[in-house]
């Protein structure tokens, strides 16, 4: 059957496959960055990418992400449920780890990144564990 709440969930399903394409390929290029030489023309070409991946895609699939996960929570009366808690802090951490991400290709732009490619392959586990747990919360709803 087609609702609201159906179109509204496909829609957020959508831009969080979006968002976490993102949230896993940015530190990846990080990785890369890392290692090249800054004023480079491979430097400066991660640059662009970088750029790219984080205002076409990164930001706004992280913007409908919260639109459409509030109008859910707000639809199918989740506010008081134990496993949303759950999931809103968690996805309040992922958020946190895109503002992260957002200043760490700052840094890059201005050819001042501080990490090493070690670092950045550390960082790129993290959006993975953070929506392995999220997923878990949402389809088992365990109550807590």
């Amino acid at each position: 059957m087609v609702t609201f709440y159906n179109i509204v969930k496909a829609l957020h399903i959508i831009a969080v496959i979006a968002w976490m394409a993102g949230m896993l390929y940015l530190p990846r290029l990080f990785v890369y960055h890392a290692a090249a030489e800054p004023g480079s023309a491979q430097s400066e070409t991660f640059k662009v990418m970088e750029r790219r991946l984080m205002r076409g895609i990164i930001n706004p699939a992280m913007i409908l992400v919260w639109i459409f996960g509030l109008t859910l929570a707000y639809e199918g009366h989740w506010w008081l449920a134990g496993w949303f808690h759950g999931k809103l802090a968690l996805v309040l951490v992922m958020t946190a780890v895109h503002g992260a991400f957002s200043r760490w290709r700052r840094a890059f732009a201005r050819d001042a990144n501080c990490h090493s490619a070690k670092f950045y392959r550390f960082a790129n586990e993290v959006p993975t564990v953070l929506l392995i747990i999220i997923v878990f919360l949402v389809v088992l709803k365990p109550g807590f």
